[in-house]
């Protein structure tokens, strides 16, 4: 079963910064691009940035310039450092390899991770 395991999430002022971790199989890190998504109370979950395996990276628009997703593929660590958070980042963030902008390629997600932004 794959298995992704998200940490580093937090209750965090606005403006402030966190990085989320997250780490996986060498099997699924060294074959496929990945992917952080997030799901805010009573929305889709929705990918909000992916870097391939050649770190070409991308991201949605409601985080560009504030977000940086990153990889170290020696230890199969996938990484996503935040800054200039907003309440609107509120949400439980996932990794795992992007399917769509709301599904992974993978049915067996991790727990998550929750950031909360608020003063």
């Amino acid at each position: 079963q794959v298995q992704f395991v998200e940490s580093g999430g937090g209750l965090v002022e606005p403006g402030n910064s966190l990085r989320l971790s997250c780490a996986t199989s060498r099997s699924i890190f060294s074959r496929y691009a990945m992917g952080w998504y997030r799901q805010a109370p009573g929305k889709q979950r929705e990918l909000v940035a992916s870097i391939s395996s050649g770190n070409v990276t991308d991201y949605t628009e409601s985080v560009k310039g504030r977000f940086t997703i990153f990889r170290d593929n020696a230890q199969n660590m996938l990484y996503l450092q935040m800054s200039s958070l907003n309440p609107e980042d509120t949400a439980v963030y996932y990794c795992n390899a992007p399917l769509t902008r709301s599904a992974g390629r993978f049915d067996s997600w991790g727990r998550g991770t929750q950031v909360t932004v608020s003063s």
